[in-house]
């Protein structure tokens, strides 16, 4: 049954058309043609969930298949999941607007080490058991759907979410997830119990069934059952360009534009990169492939901007060529063109030729390190010339601001390291000056190293006070530099992200019980405070105080370098000072939190303690701690995860870093040797670079105005849930997809001419909206109608179209007045409205019977009903609405039928329609006016309903 979604939609939620699902490219199949019905549940607020790209490839291929139906699910902002709770609403899909119990399978994104808190709360909102142990047991309302996760942490380390799923997909979900609904399908078929399909599932690979492993006492996991696997199978799959066209939203998103995959995979070996690892092998997507689907995705969504995806774009050798090729066949469409950061040793002349347009976008770099020896540490491959050469490369073409990305805390690193941030932007400003006179711009976004599974540092641990330390030295040496905006990662964040991400089965009960008590959004900085205090209780009352001490502290450091290791025997060179990684085992967990003693920190003085930058965080007393097994060999949580990449090789990598050794990308050069390539993962496919087309010169606006048209349209339905501003994009992406030929206006930023006569309050429906269109050439009217219905939603009909002389003042200009319908209800006696001018009211005086009747007629005939009204800049005035007020009448009156008890003239409900100023110099007289003015005649409160604007006046004078 359908979820009355417009029922929860009131005026107090923000932005409500998140939970629409009617935007272009929604697949809406019908629900009772489907065998399996999937819902896609991303764990985070619409904005950020329905721009993912994942999200979007995974829905489409889903609904691509024959009797599978796909429907999305968002984290619903605190405002709407409030009310869901209030009014006992389960959690809904958008599209169908059922309940998430009513589906099959829910499948969620997992790709944060705190985002399990998100899916906890929107099981919870969708009334479904938290764990598969109560799921299976439970028998309320018939069978639970399936919960599963996929996603790079899903990948990585699936073991602290372990009790909340029924199976995690690991890897690539593009063939995964049909042959698992292949499964579902004929499991249903056969009424298969829930632990028979689970069992099914795990036969394929790529599908890890935590019920059906258990955890040894060392963390590691095992099979409690023969027809398992030992290991799980991560999943690779080849990039498929077309199936990145989709969803179009209607409110902005955070990545609104058209995105499409050139690259999967990275071979570039930086050692604190966990998708550089589990993405392996590196695959191009062909050229042609690339830019036959931009070209189709931007015609078919309407896209002003388009991005080229890759975890490394610039190893796109073909990037210059396609990119260019796409530029040259849209160079009409006022596009422009974002990478995400990339490599500023490959950023040359022919990347820049093909970034921005008319928009030119940010630039953003990742040196992460300040000093060529943490750069070779973490195996960056980048040198001082090659960063330099970057930067000035950019600076000759034009950017003026370059966001940079660092780290703290990678292993090995000294305060000189830390102070080489510094130091490397100071450089950059000296050497990259602009015109030889002014400075370039840096924001630059320092973040705290926290080691990954699956990478050569995961037996790295780090210290978040040392985080606090390090963040202090920056911050001095940056205080007074010009030019420089610098953000920093909160420490809090990465010591959560590092307690959990490297955890094991026992953590489930801390997520769940750090969502209990509040946990949730931890990304976001409104919500941090409340969610670190949840964390730290839930892991005080977990008994694993003692593994968050060692988090804060650095549970061991692999370059912790004593000067009885530096010589294995006797005889070593003197200048080996390197520890070898089979010494590692040696490192005494006494020397926790006693590392990296440089210069600076040795001179302070005895007994001074480092302020940790946890400011409501709670004593945590350190509980003892169990002897730590510091063998590379020992088992961790992971082992049972079969991502090819080799544990041994993983081994001999962390050697190469202790010797700040480099290892070449194997995509280029010689094979690495890390275990990826072979059968079960395919091999590196690159593509070779091509020729670079000629280019056709950069977008002109085309300026001339041939022709005006002015539109009558309305906004209906659901559409009156989409703000003023999203309605102008839309606008703009509907004759980009008509292809109608819209004049723009000139500058460095041109925009077509498109202008609204004037904006519509959110939630207001409208048949008398009015908007004019500039055109380069004359059209015929009824063909540009039929031109932009095609392309528009239902519910912006169209009603008339006008050509208007192009000297003609434009409708926002004319517009004098608007007509309203509203529906009203008596709410009580009004003993004292705070919204109320009392001391400027019109003296009235009602006879106690008097109804909707007589109240119009007594508005209408009152001479001033006097308000304050306070103006942006915050001055006071008052105003005479009645002044504003041209025409009000009773169209209909009925009484409430929950008041059958009170007199039928004296309650219930009324339809008034009213004409009122509607000028662009802010004369308005809206809604609530005519609601204050009720107020006052009838000494009611009064509720405002509904609203419908039917009109908007234009003075032709």
């Amino acid at each position: 049954m359908a979820v009355k979604v417009e029922e929860l939609l009131t005026a107090d939620i923000n932005q409500p058309a998140r939970y629409l699902g009617n935007e272009l490219g929604a697949a809406h199949k019908p629900w009772d043609a489907a065998s399996v019905r999937w819902v896609l549940t991303y764990p985070e607020v619409y904005e950020v969930g329905a721009s993912n790209l994942g999200h979007i490839i995974l829905y489409n291929i889903l609904n691509a298949g024959p009797r599978q139906l796909c429907d999305r699910a968002y984290l619903p902002a605190p405002d709407l999941a409030a009310k869901l709770r209030s009014t006992k609403t389960p959690l809904f899909a958008v599209e169908s607007r059922r309940s998430l119990t009513e589906f099959d399978i829910l499948g969620f994104s997992l790709s944060y080490e705190l985002g399990a808190t998100n899916i906890l709360e929107m099981l919870d909102l969708a009334g479904i058991p938290l764990t598969w142990q109560e799921r299976a047991t439970n028998r309320q309302n018939g069978q639970m759907p399936l919960i599963f996760a996929g996603g790079q942490t899903a990948t990585s380390n699936p073991e602290p979410y372990a009790d909340f799923f029924d199976f995690i997909a690991l890897g690539d979900g593009e063939e995964l997830l049909p042959e698992i609904g292949l499964i579902l399908a004929e499991g249903k078929t056969n009424n298969l119990s829930r632990e028979a399909l689970l069992l099914d599932l795990a036969q394929i690979p790529g599908v890890y069934v935590p019920q059906f492993y258990d955890m040894a006492a060392d963390g590691s996991v095992h099979p409690n059952r023969p027809q398992v696997p030992e290991r799980i199978l991560r999943r690779v799959a080849t990039p498929i360009p077309a199936y990145s066209i989709g969803l179009v939203p209607y409110v902005q998103t955070v990545h609104d534009r058209l995105t499409v995959e050139i690259r999967r995979g990275c071979t570039r070996g930086c050692r604190f990169c966990q998708p550089g690892m589990l993405t392996r092998p590196a695959r191009d997507v062909e050229p042609q492939q690339v830019v036959e689907a931009m070209e189709q995705g931007m015609q078919a969504t309407g896209h002003s901007e388009f991005s080229l995806l890759s975890l490394s774009c610039s190893d796109y050798l073909a990037l210059p060529a396609v990119g260019m090729e796409i530029k040259n066949r849209l160079k009409d469409k006022n596009i422009s063109l974002s990478l995400p950061s990339q490599r500023v040793d490959r950023f040359d002349d022919n990347i820049a030729d093909i970034l921005g347009g008319t928009r030119q976008g940010g630039l953003t770099f990742a040196p992460e390190a300040g000093t060529q020896r943490m750069r070779d540490i973490v195996n960056k491959g980048l040198t001082n010339e090659e960063l330099l050469r970057g930067v000035k490369t950019a600076v000759d073409r034009g950017w003026d601001k370059i966001k940079l990305y660092f780290m703290i805390g990678l292993p090995g690193e000294t305060d000189f390291d830390v102070l080489g941030i510094a130091e490397t932007v100071r450089w950059l400003h000296r050497e990259c000056r602009i015109n030889g006179r002014r400075g370039l711009n840096f924001n630059l976004t320092i973040s705290n190293f926290t080691p990954k599974p699956h990478t050569p540092f995961q037996w790295h641990s780090v210290s978040t006070a040392e985080f606090s330390r390090k963040q202090k030295l920056l911050k001095e040496e940056f205080r007074g530099m010009r030019g420089v905006k610098v953000n920093y990662t909160d420490v809090r964040i990465s010591a959560m992200e590092d307690f959990v991400g490297r955890g094991d089965r026992r953590l489930a009960a801390v997520v769940r019980r750090a969502w209990e008590l509040g946990a949730g959004m931890d990304a976001w900085w409104e919500s941090l405070d409340q969610a670190y205090k949840a964390w730290t209780q839930a892991i005080d009352e977990s008994g694993l105080t003692w593994k968050y001490r060692q988090v804060e502290s650095g549970e061991w450091n692999l370059f912790d370098k004593e000067e009885g290791r530096r010589k294995k025997e006797e005889g070593s060179s003197a200048t080996d000072s390197v520890t070898d990684v089979t010494d590692v085992t040696d490192v005494s967990p006494m020397s926790v939190g006693r590392r990296e003693k440089e210069e600076g920190r040795r001179k302070k003085e005895e007994g001074r303690e480092i302020k940790e930058d946890f400011p409501n965080s709670p004593d945590l007393p350190l509980s003892p701690s169990p002897s730590l097994p510091l063998s590379l060999d020992q088992a961790l949580p992971w082992d049972h995860l079969d991502t090819g990449i080799d544990k041994n090789w993983l081994k001999i990598d962390l050697q190469k870093a202790l010797e700040a050794a480099t290892v070449p990308d194997c995509s280029f050069e010689g094979c690495s040797r890390c275990g990826v390539c072979g059968t079960d993962f395919g091999h590196n496919v690159v593509v070779d670079a091509l020729p670079i087309p000629e280019f056709a010169g950069e977008f002109v606006p085309n300026t001339e105005r041939k022709q005006r048209l002015r539109v009558w349209f309305g906004k209906v339905g659901d559409m009156a849930l989409v703000g003023h501003l999203d309605l102008i994009r839309l606008f703009d992406r509907v004759v980009r997809r008509a292809d109608l030929p819209i004049s723009f206006t000139g500058g460095f930023h041109p925009n077509p001419r498109i202008s609204l006569a004037n904006a519509l309050p959110l939630g207001v429906t409208s048949t008398g909206e009015i908007a004019d269109f500039e055109l380069t050439e004359s059209i015929d009217i009824e063909s540009f109608r039929e031109k932009l219905v095609a392309k528009l939603p239902e519910n912006i009909p169209i009603y008339k179209v006008e050509s208007i002389d192009l000297k003609a003042p434009s409708a926002s200009q004319l517009l004098e007045a608007a007509e309203y319908v509203v529906t009203v209800a008596v709410g009580g006696s009004l003993t004292e409205n705070g919204e109320l001018d009392h001391e400027n009211s019109a003296p009235v005086s009602l006879a106690p019977d008097a109804n909707w009747e007589a109240w119009v007629k007594t508005i209408v005939e009152t001479e001033a009903f006097w308000r304050v009204h306070t103006t942006k800049s915050g001055k006071t005035q008052d105003v005479n609405l009645r002044d504003r007020l041209h025409k009000l009448e009773l169209v209909e009156q009925k009484p409430d039928s929950s008041t059958s008890a009170r007199s039928a003239t004296s309650e219930g409900r009324a339809v008034l329609r009213f004409t009122g100023s509607c000028r662009s110099d802010g004369n308005l007289l809206k809604p609530e006016h005519i609601v204050f003015m009720l107020e006052q005649v009838s000494q009611q409160e009064i509720q405002l309903l509904q609203v419908e604007r039917s009109q908007l006046v234009l003075g032709y004078g």
